[in-house]
């Protein structure tokens, strides 16, 4: 009897701990993932979501180093080859095992993705050396081959192969429409899609037999909160946990909440606005585009929109980018930029469209409002329309509007990729300018961009990324305004300053509820 009694009192103890715990994180971010599908879609959103549902091969660290993940090792077997040694023990989502043939998979897969390609465009593609051994190959020596393994999100060949319940192909990447894998997920990340209701909350559960123990939150409930207002309130009334983005205006306040924490780090994300020359026949004369730059004060934005937590810029990278040219600085100036438009042969003027999002950068909505407003005083009349993210890509990719905003963040941590997806030649094959809704397009550029990917050669390498840079702003490719700085708040019993970097994908998975 003595036993029985000591044998429940233990588990008893056993539950009470497991139920201790057992923490759940409330999440509020400005929007939700727009699929399940790691290759549907090339943004923030999608690559914070992959790194809760999936786990990249390496990822980077705070100080901007590499961390092992899916491989344990890697090592350069020749000067177009880096060989993974994989992680074993791996689980997918469904039970699978992870092996070297769902890294071949994938990269496979990715290079069919139509905004994934032009990324993995120098890429031969990957070869299964055993089960967990993989060479992944570049056509000619990459420099950045390790950065690019940050992107390379196993999926599960097993789960997305064959055909679905409507007779569909399981592997499809369909942006706007049904797939399979839209609407289901088999990663090896630490969490599964237990719940979701597009736009309305999406519940991530712990993956029992997940192969990292870092972390003690067994589930994720994110709302989405478009309002940043509506988003500051519901952490300050205990609604919702931690939050991301933080308006620059609820900084004091977060601040001096008791019980809150605010954390902020310049960031290397850059808003633009492109000129579509395809749609406006005046976007294709230099002047008016040099006319437009000059005639949105972008340093005014910063200061006085972005409350001071931007930094107004003149070109693609920020300082510490190989691009980076000293002297390429913002250039308002509303007396040249009316000047140009007469020169040009407009001096009264045009009217155009313009889109942007209203909850996927920072006040992007006050933004392009302000840009509009600014416009207005060279005689261009904007017809603004703002939308939720989930509604803007869709008509971002139709290049609904003559002028469209868009933010990047360089997926390689290097200068060359803004070119690559904003302003190179648009080229549906290769996926160059697969987001350059402006359709510029500057073969020299493009010829500097495509040698600068097999240059090891740093300074090389430095010197022809800084005279694409110069051309561009030259040539007024696009508009551009500043670079915003990365902001998250949540409750002080938390380790959040440990999860959070420069790339705006805090590790949940690491996170500490204490």
């Amino acid at each position: 009897m003595k036993k029985l009694i000591m044998l429940f009192v233990f588990m008893l103890t056993i539950a009470f701990t497991t139920s201790v715990q057992a923490k759940t994180l409330k999440l509020a971010m400005d929007a939700d993932p727009v699929s399940l599908d790691p290759h549907v879609q090339l943004s923030g959103g999608m690559l914070q979501y992959s790194h809760m549902v999936f786990d990249p091969l390496v990822r980077w660290t705070k100080t901007m180093d590499f961390e092992p993940r899916l491989a344990t090792k890697w090592e350069r077997t020749n000067p177009t080859t880096i060989r993974f040694y994989l992680r074993k023990g791996v689980k997918f989502h469904s039970g699978n095992d992870f092996t070297a043939k769902d890294v071949v998979w994938t990269l496979d897969r990715l290079k069919k993705s139509g905004d994934f390609k032009g990324l993995f465009e120098p890429f031969e593609g990957a070869v299964a050396v055993d089960d967990y051994t993989v060479d992944i190959v570049t056509k000619e020596p990459y420099p950045l081959l390790l950065n690019m393994a940050t992107y390379i999100f196993p999926m599960d060949s097993k789960f997305y192969t064959g055909k679905d319940e409507k007779g569909l192909d399981k592997d499809a990447i369909v942006k706007t429409d049904y797939s399979f894998a839209n609407q289901n997920e088999s990663g090896t990340g630490k969490y599964y899609v237990k719940e979701r209701e597009q736009g309305v909350k999406t519940v991530f559960a712990k993956f029992d037999k997940y192969w990292n123990n870092d972390g003690n939150v067994d589930t994720i409930v994110l709302t989405p909160i478009k309002s940043d207002a509506t988003r500051v309130a519901a952490l300050l009334s205990g609604d919702v946990d931690f939050i991301m983005p933080v308006p620059p205006q609820d900084f004091p306040r977060i601040e001096k909440t008791e019980g809150i924490q605010l954390a902020t780090m310049p960031g290397a994300r850059i808003i633009t606005l492109q000129l579509n020359q395809k749609r406006v026949e005046a976007f294709k004369n230099p002047k008016v585009r040099m006319a437009i730059v000059n005639a949105i004060n972008n340093a005014g934005i910063a200061s006085k929109i972005m409350k001071g937590k931007a930094l107004a810029a003149g070109q693609q990278g920020p300082k510490g980018y190989l691009g980076y040219v000293e002297d390429l600085k913002p250039r308002y100036d509303l007396k040249k930029a009316k000047q140009l438009m007469k020169e040009a042969g407009y001096a009264d003027g045009f009217e155009v469209s313009m889109i942007a999002p209203n909850n996927r950068y920072v006040n992007d909505e006050k933004i392009a409002e302000a840009a509009a407003s600014m416009l207005g005083k060279i005689g261009i009349k904007v017809n603004l329309k703002t939308m939720p993210k989930a509604q803007y890509w869709d008509e971002f990719d139709a290049q609904a509007a003559d002028i469209q905003m868009i933010g990047w963040h360089s997926d390689t941590e290097d200068s060359a990729n803004f070119s690559e997806f904003l302003l190179m030649c648009p080229n549906k094959e290769t996926g160059y300018g697969q987001y350059n809704s402006g359709n510029y397009c500057n073969p020299e550029v493009d010829k500097l961009i495509l040698a600068s990917q097999s240059e090891t050669d740093v300074a090389k390498r430095t010197a022809m990324l800084q005279k694409a840079e110069t051309i561009i702003y030259e040539d007024a490719g696009f508009v551009p305004l500043h670079w915003q700085n990365l902001s998250w708040a949540g409750k002080a019993n938390m380790n959040i300053l440990d999860i959070v970097n420069t790339m705006n994908f805090p590790y949940f998975g690491d996170l500490v509820i204490k």
